[in-house]
């Protein structure tokens, strides 16, 4: 006798983008290649190697830069925390924001290729960094709003209902504990409920 969920037959189907990311890879992989033999026919093979070892130089700059401004904020939010003020959050478009694709351009241009590093230096541009950004964090929330109960995007965007300062923004509870607006408040101890239950 076997108990338990009853499990589908049915093949899972899978997603666009299992599907065409190796073969996206593979034919990047194979224009990167055929760029650098027709740059090599240009140029020379020396020319080449400059090129390669520069982006490799101007990516461990750039990545060096981003690392130290976002350790910076980090030790700044600290410093807020502890003189118990509200840590400001960056504001878009100022200095210190974007740092993690500022680290993606200077990894781009690390990698050995063309390609990666025209994607790099445009990466290295403000108004292109600052799209781009809105267009991940877009795609991120659409992402997450769409999550099935249970999963990490779910847990994520439960974790996000609360805002740092303690306040409690309308949304799910998911202790199942009922809160009125008339009962007595009770101190908060630092506990928290698990994210998922």
């Amino acid at each position: 006798m076997t108990t338990g969920v009853p499990t589908s037959t049915a093949p899972r189907r899978r997603s666009p983008a299992r599907t065409y990311l190796p073969l996206a890879i593979a034919a990047w992989l194979i224009l990167e290649i055929w760029l650098l033999g027709q740059v090599a026919g240009l140029v020379g093979g020396g020319g080449v190697a400059l090129l390669l070892a520069g982006g490799l130089v101007l990516g461990a700059v750039v990545i060096k830069r981003a690392g130290r401004r976002a350790f910076k904020n980090l030790t700044d939010t600290f410093q807020q925390a502890q003189e118990g003020r509200q840590p400001t959050a960056p504001q878009p478009g100022k200095p210190g924001t974007g740092n993690g694709l500022t680290m993606l351009a200077g990894l781009l241009l690390m990698m050995p290729g063309l390609i990666s590093d025209a994607a790099g230096l445009l990466l290295l541009v403000p108004p292109v960094r600052a799209w781009a950004g809105r267009r991940a964090a877009r795609s991120l929330e659409r992402k997450m709003a769409s999550a099935p109960a249970g999963s990490f995007g779910d847990a994520f965007q439960q974790a996000r209902i609360h805002y740092p300062d303690g306040k409690v923004v309308p949304g799910e509870v998911i202790t199942g504990e009922v809160i009125r607006e008339d009962a007595p408040q009770r101190p908060d101890n630092g506990y928290r409920p698990p994210l998922a239950p």
